[in-house]
């Protein structure tokens, strides 16, 4: 799996996950865009440093990097690091949301300005990023694009809701994009990881840190950005396991009638059997089926 010619930028690229992605790339022949704000983990600061770090290390390894400390949720600075990298290297043929940062506090503590900051520079963060990029991908017919998603957003965890709320939007966001971009081969796909990165070093003892560097990830990524890339996949992965998560539809049942609201309880469990559950080409699988079921109780 090579990327020869091809054209990255790695948003967040400054330590981490996001490190590790645009060395990894760097290292299979691809020209990247180490995009790094520089930032503390709550956003709050900012220095191309850990950026230049990255490009020196790729440098120095014969790769061919630039470094840029737009914010991603500065649409103006990240269009202009965009128009950088054209007026350089010409293309942009690979696109990862990576930049990312916490202010975790319960819903019941959390000031509202956290909640928006941190969807913000996830959710928003990422539209800024592939707006920029998404007509220079549409015109030459190609585009790999990953949302960096998370356990948080796919399934809840106590303490993060504006965090699980954002990465649950990137998942919406990366649906739609990857219907609208079939036709002219951009693939959208998300990754889901866990990794010992500064995200994650609270949770010291309770994760065995060793077995989870960021370069046990990486590999997803790429996958997810190589010219054989599926689409709309959500991939999970850490420690070496690699895992598919998948939004779901149950078959469900046809309620009609005064007493609806009693039967939608009495036959939850009906409802909820994931027998046959199926996964929806797109969201207006969901009404045709209801139709469906409609029809069919009433012929």
């Amino acid at each position: 799996m090579t990327f020869g010619g091809r054209v990255a930028i790695v948003t967040g690229a400054g330590g981490g996950l996001g490190r590790e992605h645009a060395l990894a790339l760097a290292k299979r022949g691809a020209k990247v865009v180490v995009n790094d704000f520089g930032g503390a983990r709550d956003g709050s600061g900012g220095s191309a440093t850990a950026a230049e770090s990255v490009v020196a290390e790729i440098v120095a390894a014969g790769g061919e990097a630039m470094a840029n400390a737009a914010s991603v949720t500065d649409a103006a600075a990240v269009q202009a690091m965009v128009d950088e990298v054209m007026a350089k290297w010409g293309r942009v043929d690979i696109l990862v949301n990576n930049a990312g940062v916490l202010r975790d506090k319960t819903f019941a503590k959390m000031e509202l300005e956290d909640f928006r900051f941190v969807v913000d520079v996830h959710l928003m963060g990422a539209v800024n990023c592939t707006k920029a990029v998404w007509e220079i991908m549409r015109t030459r017919n190609y585009g790999r694009i990953v949302m960096t998603t998370s356990s948080s957003g796919l399934y809840g965890n106590f303490g993060q809701s504006n965090y699980g709320a954002a990465k649950m939007a990137l998942v919406g966001l990366m649906q739609t994009l990857s219907i609208e971009g079939a036709k002219n081969d951009i693939r959208v796909n998300c990754l889901a990881p866990t990794a010992h990165t500064r995200m994650t070093e609270d949770l010291g003892a309770a994760l065995p840190l060793e077995k989870l560097g960021p370069d046990r990830v990486t590999p997803g990524l790429l996958y997810l950005v190589s010219e054989d890339a599926p689409s709309r996949c959500i991939l999970a992965a850490g420690a070496g396991g690699f895992e598919r998560a998948y939004v779901t539809l149950t078959q469900g049942a046809f309620i009609d009638g005064d007493d609806a609201p009693e039967q939608v309880a009495a036959r939850f469990a009906e409802i909820s059997d994931r027998a046959g559950e199926i996964v929806p080409d797109m969201g207006a699988a969901q009404g045709m089926i209801e139709l469906s079921k409609a029809q069919k109780a009433h012929s």
